[in-house]
């Protein structure tokens, strides 16, 4: 490690790094030079190569989330398109930054911006979750000591109420079908199949004998991930008895078809739904997924607990169910009510019938009474 001023005036900084290799810098002034020194001499004491880190610390949030975004290819297509989506938000805002220059700062002015730009709330939370993930990442790859995302910078999720229909309205929605869309009305309804599991679902995936439905992939043929997304699901012999009539009239190895026995895509139902929930007297809004809250109320109108619907939409969590559902136990309020009056109203009947003892040791501290009795003494 040495500092030299050469002819030209520059003060030529310089050490010795790993393998004996010599690393130079110039610099105007013999402060700046020394300086310099001073910052990477403890990482080649400690081994360390600085020129990797010096090029580490000018790694940009693009340079890093193209690199991110190779580790996250193995995931589903599906999966990856939305995390190039998410990039490129994250790039418009903080592509051309080093990495250890974003603050906690700039990512709270940046979800500010997003909700000016008229994003949905349930989106920009989805953003702020992809940019912190990315840089969680970038902590393990050691790119970074911390992460500016935080519950301080985060939006808060957006919690809305889903749209819950009439018992009447899935019918009506299930009759303004086409004949081979059917199938997936009571799909998503009875058995809470979200709309790529209904267009995946294959004749074999019916358990006929055992009356259960087994829903494997997703359209177009992608495992379905998880375990929880893979239960088996038991249906009533009359709801598979629709499902195997529909599959004999139309002939195909899909429970839903295009009526020549085809697969048919998502967008199929979706074009489907416009038109039937207009007759159906639904909302434009309204969704083929929110027949699985349909499901859900169906169920706890009934009195079945938390975890039998979790079990049956499939969450992964009873958390996840009582985030979405909650509200739709409203009878819980009254009964803890009951509970608590039952408990106030035993103490006020044991107030107005007092124990004889209770009546004894009153009579005791009264001398004008006998204990045994109300009569006066004389």
């Amino acid at each position: 490690m040495s500092i030299a001023r050469r002819a030209d005036g520059k003060w030529r900084a310089r050490y010795r790094g790993p393998g004996g290799r010599e690393v130079a810098r110039h610099f105007d002034r013999k402060a700046d030079a020394q300086q310099w020194l001073d910052e990477v001499m403890p990482v080649v004491r400690a081994g360390g190569d600085p020129s990797i880190r010096e090029q580490q610390d000018r790694t940009t949030v693009a340079q890093w989330g193209e690199t991110w975004l190779e580790g996250h290819g193995a995931n589903r297509t599906r999966t990856v398109r939305q995390a190039r989506v998410h990039l490129a938000h994250i790039n418009a805002a903080f592509g051309d930054m080093p990495l250890r220059e974003v603050k906690p700062s700039h990512v709270r002015a940046w979800v500010a911006a997003l909700k000016k730009q008229g994003f949905a709330p349930s989106y920009v939370y989805s953003l702020h979750r992809r940019l912190s993930q990315i840089m969680t990442d970038a902590i393990h790859d050691e790119l970074l000591d911390r992460n500016p995302c935080s519950r301080r910078t985060s939006p808060r999720s957006a919690t809305q109420r889903p749209f819950v229909p009439s018992t009447e309205q899935v019918w009506a929605l299930h009759d303004a079908f086409p004949g081979h869309l059917r199938p997936a009305v009571l799909l998503g309804a009875f058995v809470g199949l979200r709309t790529g599991e209904a267009c995946g679902l294959r004749v074999q995936d019916l358990d006929v004998e055992r009356g259960l439905v087994n829903p494997m992939y997703q359209y177009p043929q992608e495992p379905l991930k998880g375990d929880s997304h893979r239960t088996s699901l038991p249906v009533p012999p009359e709801l598979m008895d629709q499902l195997v009539a529909s599959v004999q009239r139309w002939g195909s190895d899909y429970v839903v078809s295009d009526g020549r026995g085809r697969q048919i895509c998502p967008r199929t139902i979706d074009r489907a739904m416009i038109e039937a929930r207009r007759e159906a007297g639904l909302p434009k809004e309204f969704r083929f997924h929110d027949l699985r809250h349909y499901l859900a109320s169906l169920l706890i109108s009934q009195g079945l607990d938390v975890k039998v619907v979790q079990y049956r939409l499939r969450h992964a969590a009873a958390t996840t169910t009582l985030n979405v559902y909650a509200h739709l136990w409203p009878e819980s309020d009254e009964s803890a009510r009951a509970v608590i009056g039952d408990v106030i109203a035993q103490r006020a009947a044991q107030s107005r019938s007092p124990s004889r003892s209770a009546i004894a040791a009153h009579h005791q501290r009264r001398p004008g009474l006998d204990p045994g009795g109300p009569t006066l003494r004389r």
